[in-house]
């Protein structure tokens, strides 16, 4: 890589038709900090932000085919932000500080992201600063119930936006907000109709700090949101027979009719790279279609005053990237993050146990498959 601040950051904006994705968009798109930003628009029907000019456009608008940006034209995603990266690089256009890709609203979130994580020469030169879902507060609810899109929108996002707040009726943005927050633990809750969704650092929630040019692993790991106390389940493992320990923080919304997890999984000592390089590789190709999305900061035993950032979402991850130094000297810790959909929280707590050194004799399916690792390309560390 050229260095965290020379890729461009690429935030995702989705959320279910009629959640109010393109009214938020040009409202946010008015902050004079988002100048040089790029947007890329997957429209479904007729809906067009105000301002939406053709290609060649000063404004660095581009409104791609007609069609679900996940499938149809998932290429031609790709396509664009190479084309994008061209142009700067021969001087057609400025620089850019941001790219952002409102998707249609039937959009499963995950081959969008899979898109700027996957391509090695796309993750050269950008980086998935983060999503952000709207949701409407008149039919949320419903929605989420009724459409495991809209369900997995709101799981895998850094951010969770709630639209049309004034519409609702009694306390229809109290239940609604209880359902997020089963859903998707970590990521804030902005009321759309506020202040602080029209700002451009509604998009800010990338592990790098623009304004401090260092990494933030709390915010990006959402640690803080986390452990705010808001009714979040934690479960915490401490002991272990070889002299150190790890815990794991979990939130099970298996109780409200999801199979959707959001859990944690924070190790106190230095992992082997092959250990960590056999668990990933275990993970995401016998499991990856039920990864939603993981992030990580991981202490390598080969580094360790060099930590490893993970990003994946199912099968697709990006490059393993080498911190310069950890962020929080007092804090070393490998901390994952990880959100799933039918997938066993005890199932990859012992997967990743077997690998550092703690297997479980109760769990002996994750304990053989560590002993007999499938035959996959390595993430190299």
């Amino acid at each position: 890589m050229n260095g965290p601040m020379r890729v461009v950051p690429v935030s995702i904006l989705t959320g279910f038709l009629g959640a109010g994705k393109t009214t938020l968009l040009n409202r946010v798109l008015k902050d004079p900090a988002l100048a040089d930003t790029a947007v890329i628009i997957n429209e479904f029907g007729d809906v067009s932000i105000d301002h939406l000019l053709v290609e060649a456009s000063s404004d660095g608008v581009i409104e791609l085919s007609d069609g679900c940006l996940c499938c149809t034209v998932r290429g031609e995603l790709v396509d664009t932000l190479a084309d994008l990266m061209d142009r700067m690089q021969t001087g057609r256009i400025k620089p850019l500080k941001r790219v952002v890709i409102e998707t249609t609203g039937l959009a499963d979130p995950a081959p969008v992201l899979q898109s700027v994580l996957g391509n090695p020469v796309i993750a050269q030169n950008f980086r998935l600063d983060g999503v952000v879902t709207v949701v409407d507060a008149v039919n949320g609810e419903q929605t989420i119930a009724n459409h495991v899109e809209a369900m997995k929108q709101v799981a895998v996002a850094d951010r969770l936006v709630i639209s049309k707040s004034g519409l609702a009726k009694d306390d229809g943005v109290g239940r609604l907000e209880a359902r997020l927050r089963d859903l998707n633990p970590r990521a804030p809750i902005i009321d759309g109709d506020t202040e602080e969704a029209g700002r451009a650092d509604l998009f800010a929630c990338g592990l790098y700090d623009a304004t401090t040019k260092v990494a933030d692993v709390g915010r990006w790991l959402q640690d803080e949101a986390h452990a705010d106390g808001h009714g979040h389940v934690h479960d915490h493992h401490h002991e272990d027979g070889h002299g150190h320990g790890h815990h794991h923080h979990h939130h099970d919304v298996n109780r409200h009719g999801s199979d959707i997890r959001s859990f944690s999984i924070v190790h106190d000592r230095p992992i082997e790279p092959m250990a960590l390089e056999m668990f990933i590789d275990l993970l995401r190709s016998a499991h990856g279609e039920k990864l939603l999305r993981m992030k990580a900061i991981v202490s390598v035993a080969d580094n360790p005053e060099r930590p490893v950032v993970l990003h994946g979402v199912q099968t697709v991850f990006h490059a393993p990237e080498r911190l310069a130094a950890w962020p929080d000297p007092a804090d070393r810790r490998t901390r994952m993050v990880l959100i799933t959909k039918g997938l066993d929280e005890a199932f990859v707590r012992d997967l990743f146990d077997a690998f550092t050194g703690k297997p479980r004799v109760d769990r002996p399916d994750a304990q053989a498959l560590a002993d007999n690792p499938l035959a996959v390309p390595g993430m190299k560390f």
